[in-house]
């Protein structure tokens, strides 16, 4: 059996693999929070004595207990807690207030909220609509009298028996749920096992630059599923993640140099932030020392940036995955593959594309990817009370990405969203495509494309735009550029502008919401304006 064959059909718990890590390198620093380290040792006995106390609360097995937090070691201290009795850790996204709160705290049922002082008033706010709710725990003891949820100080309940506890979990149980964007509808929680959190981890740190103890640095929040699974990564052999509570692009440098991290996981728009930002001494300082950095997308310009100016060797944006399956892809540390992938399907996993009708589609077509475990708990176990909604996604034997895409030489080419797909004079159009194509315009900020209508067949493409600040450009202007600058088929019949986009607290376009509001007031049409496309020879 080969090492990544071993790996995928080892069966692990959070809990054990946490109590190795503690016995074997105590002392060696885990977690580095904002420069601050805590130990292997410190975070288990931190838990240990913690874990106790939330069981005198009535925290048990199977329960789920929500968190709310800034990147704090509580959060590592909280997380390893709940898991040791064997209940269920619900890190909440610390944007989320009001509905989009209400609705993923009352979906768990859970009796106990934990959470940053300054977050206590988005649950008072909604406080009367979470009759589950018995208990709120604050970091640092605020309070309010008017809330009628008991509110008490974490500290009380830190406790002081750090000894181990009896091992309570099994693989196959849930250690988390971690909650969808839902770009498509109501955020659904993804059931996590203890299996499937430790094999992403070991995945991760397959396809990472890092040896043993050495540091993996990261700004991702860490209610986030990639930044969970870089923190599992450095376990197993006792290396240290390094957390920024918040990302600056003025301390960057001297944030990573302090760290001395030899990696890095960054989101998106970070990689061009920092390769547009002025020289540093920290920058001139670390150059050739951070060997390798991962996130997606990146640019090739953005990536020759990063190669050329800060010397670091491998730029990594080919990997691709979502919570149901956070890691699918990947391509090894000594390996340069074409630009535009999403990377190979990593040993964990066998990733397939099938048409409408579940049927395998020939090399090059783009369908929906699906893909299914070579082992058992190596992907999410269905969303949380929506047995429907798992049926739905996982059919045939395969789960469905809902994301469209490619499979060229074994590499994954993602194309777009399922739902984000269209389709008009026959020919299917990738709105992530034209919308890379719009924002190529001098006037254009932000972006969606999507359709409207029944999309029963054909779809009339819309484009919702905000401009600038301070440009200024017609819808007739943008329709006459599309033509130049898209094909045929995919230029808008319909163009809105507008202040802003409708996201949710992620930042993510609610594109459903778009294609539901569908013609509004201030819509154009080209169509009423005589501009007619037709095939250019």
């Amino acid at each position: 059996m080969t090492i990544a064959n071993y790996s995928a059909a080892k069966r692990d718990t959070m809990v054990e693999l946490l109590d190795r890590a503690a016995r074997a390198y105590p002392d060696r620093p885990f977690v580095v929070v904002d420069g601050e380290a805590f130990s292997y040792g410190e975070i288990d006995r931190r838990s240990n004595a913690l874990a106790r106390e939330l069981s005198e609360l009535g925290i048990g097995k199977g329960q789920c207990v929500v968190t709310l937090f800034d990147t704090n070691v509580d959060v590592f201290t909280c997380w390893f807690a709940i898991n040791k009795l064997g209940a269920v850790w619900v890190p909440i996204n610390t944007a989320y207030r009001g509905e989009f709160l209400r609705h993923q705290v009352a979906d768990t049922e859970a009796r106990i909220v934990i959470c940053d002082d300054h977050y206590l008033d988005r649950f008072v706010h909604i406080a009367s609509q979470l009759p589950d709710l018995q208990l709120i725990l604050t970091r640092h003891g605020r309070t309010d009298p008017g809330c009628p949820i008991p509110i008490k100080p974490l500290d009380v309940h830190r406790g002081s028996d750090t000894a181990p506890l009896p091992l309570a979990v099994a693989p196959a149980d849930l250690a988390a749920l971690i909650y969808t964007s839902g770009t498509t509808g109501p955020s659904k929680g993804c059931m996590i096992s203890h299996n499937y959190f430790t094999a992403v981890g070991r995945i991760n740190r397959r396809y990472t630059l890092l040896d043993e103890g050495q540091t993996l640095w990261t700004c991702l929040p860490v209610f986030h599923a990639a930044a969970l699974c870089a923190v599992i990564s450095v376990m197993e052999d006792g290396s240290c993640i390094a957390l920024a509570s918040q990302f600056s692009v003025r301390s960057f440098w001297e944030e990573v140099e302090a760290s001395g991290a030899v990696s890095a996981m960054l989101m998106a728009s970070i990689f061009a932030l920092v390769a547009q930002a002025p020289e540093c001494e920290a920058e001139k300082r670390y150059r050739g020392k951070l060997k390798m950095v991962f996130g997606v997308p990146i640019t090739p310009p953005v990536r020759k940036v990063w190669q050329e100016r800060f010397g670091v060797r491998i730029v990594a944006s080919w990997s691709y995955g979502q919570t149901e399956a956070i890691r699918m892809t990947a391509v090894p540390l000594d390996e340069t593959p074409p630009e535009s992938c999403s990377g190979r399907a990593v040993d964990e996993y066998e990733i397939t594309i099938f048409d409408e009708f579940d049927q395998p589609v020939p090399e090059g077509t783009v369908g929906q990817i699906v893909l299914r475990p070579r082992h058992p708990g190596l992907i999410f176990d269905g969303y949380w009370k929506r047995p429907d909604a798992t049926a739905a996604a996982w059919k045939n034997l395969w789960m469905h990405t809902g994301d469209m895409g490619k499979i060229v030489d074994g590499y994954l080419y993602f194309m777009d969203r399922a739902k984000d797909y269209l389709r008009s004079r026959g020919e299917n159009i990738s709105s992530f495509e034209v919308e890379s194509a719009f924002m190529t315009h001098h006037a254009i900020a932000e972006v969606a494309v999507h359709a409207v209508g029944a999309q029963t067949g054909e779809d009339e493409i819309k484009v919702t735009a905000v401009l600038r600040e301070g440009a200024q450009v017609t819808e007739h202007e943008l329709c006459l550029w599309s033509i130049d600058n898209l094909p045929h088929f995919a230029v808008p019949r319909f163009i809105e502008f507008r202040e802003a986009l409708p996201k949710n607290p992620t930042g993510r376009v609610l594109k459903y919401q778009l294609r539901d509001e569908g013609l509004t007031p201030t819509t154009w049409d080209r169509q009423d304006a005589g501009i007619t496309v037709r095939r250019r020879k």
